[in-house]
C-alpha cells in the first residue's frame, strides 16, 4: 500500500507540474473542467445517484465549469481579473463559512437528489474555476496556495501522530486530533509568512503581520473543514474512499477535499486585492 501511494503521488506530482507550467490557458481550463467532472462522478456515487444520472451529472458540471471559464475569459493567454466569477466564489465562501460548520456539528444528511446535486455544484464548480483563474494569474500563485493545503495536511498528520490526544471530530474522522490541527496552523503560518516575506509583504508592520496571521489561521481552519466535510459524507455513504482512480490514494475527491474549500476563498481574496 505504501509503495502504491508513493508511486501514485510521484506520478500525480509530475503530471501536475508539467501541466501547470506547459499547458496553454485553454488546455488548463479543459483540465480543470475534467477534474470537476471526475469529482462530480464520485460525488454522485457517494450521494446515491444511479449509474446513468451520475454520468449525466458529471458531464453537466464539467460543461458548466468549462462554460463559466470561457465566459470569464479564463481561456485567454493573459492575466485577467475575472470579476464575473465573484458570485460563484462568494457562494462557495458562504457555504463553507456559514453552513458547513453547523452541518458538521449536526451531522445532517442530504435530504434528496436535488439537494445533493446543488451541494455538489457548490462543492466542485467554484474551486475548479479558481484552479483556472489562479493559474492564469501565475502558475506559482496556484502552486503556492495548493502547497499551503499540503503543508497543513502533512503538519497535521505528523503532529497528530506524535502528540495527538484529544479527538477533533471522533464521530466524523477518528484519526484527527486537536493537536494535529494546532500543528497544521503552525506549519501553514511558518510557510505563509516565509512566502509573504519572499514576495516583499511588509511583515515588519505589526498591523500587516497580525492581518497575515489571522488570514493564515483562517485558511488552515477552512482547509480542515473541507477535509472533515468529505469525511462526513463518506461516513454517511458507508465508503472508505470517494473512488478508486488513484491507487493508494482513493479518488479525486479524496485528493482535493481541502482544496474545494480553500481555493475559492483564495481566488476571492485575489479578486478583492485586484479591484
Amino acid at each position: 500500500m505504501l509503495k502504491a501511494r508513493v508511486v501514485t503521488a510521484l506520478i500525480l506530482l509530475a503530471g501536475l507540474l508539467s501541466s501547470l507550467f506547459l499547458l496553454p490557458a485553454l488546455g488548463w481550463l479543459l483540465f480543470a473542467s475534467l477534474v470537476c467532472g471526475g469529482a462530480a462522478l464520485e460525488w454522485g456515487a457517494m450521494v446515491g445517484f444511479g449509474p446513468v444520472p451520475r454520468r449525466v451529472y458529471a458531464v453537466l458540471l464539467g460543461l458548466l465549469c468549462l462554460a463559466g471559464g470561457l465566459v470569464a475569459g479564463l481561456h485567454l493567454p493573459a492575466s485577467v481579473a475575472p470579476f464575473a466569477l465573484a458570485p460563484a466564489y462568494a457562494l462557495s465562501a458562504l457555504f463553507w463559512l456559514l453552513c458547513v460548520p453547523f452541518w458538521l456539528r449536526a451531522r445532517w444528511k442530504l435530504p434528496g437528489a436535488g439537494a445533493a446535486a446543488l451541494v455538489g455544484f457548490v462543492l466542485l464548480v467554484p474551486p475548479s474555476l479558481a484552479i483556472a483563474h489562479l493559474r492564469l494569474l501565475s502558475p506559482w500563485l496556484l502552486l503556492g496556495v495548493m502547497a499551503a493545503v499540503w503543508v497543513a495536511d502533512i503538519a497535521a498528520y505528523f503532529t497528530g501522530r506524535a502528540f495527538g490526544r484529544r479527538k477533533l471530530a471522533p464521530s466524523i474522522s477518528p484519526g484527527k486530533s486537536w493537536e494535529g490541527a494546532y500543528g497544521a496552523v503552525v506549519g501553514v503560518a511558518v510557510y505563509g509568512l516565509a512566502c509573504l516575506s519572499y514576495i516583499g509583504y511588509p511583515l515588519g508592520e505589526p498591523g500587516r503581520l497580525v492581518l497575515a496571521l489571522v488570514g493564515l489561521v483562517a485558511f488552515t481552519a477552512v482547509s480542515i473543514i473541507g477535509d472533515l466535510f468529505e469525511s462526513m459524507v463518506k461516513r454517511q455513504a458507508g465508503v472508505k474512499d470517494s473512488g478508486t482512480l488513484l491507487p493508494g490514494h482513493g479518488g479525486i475527491l479524496d485528493r482535493i477535499d481541502s482544496l474545494t474549500s480553500t481555493l475559492p476563498l483564495a481566488a476571492l481574496v485575489v479578486l478583492w486585492i485586484a479591484k
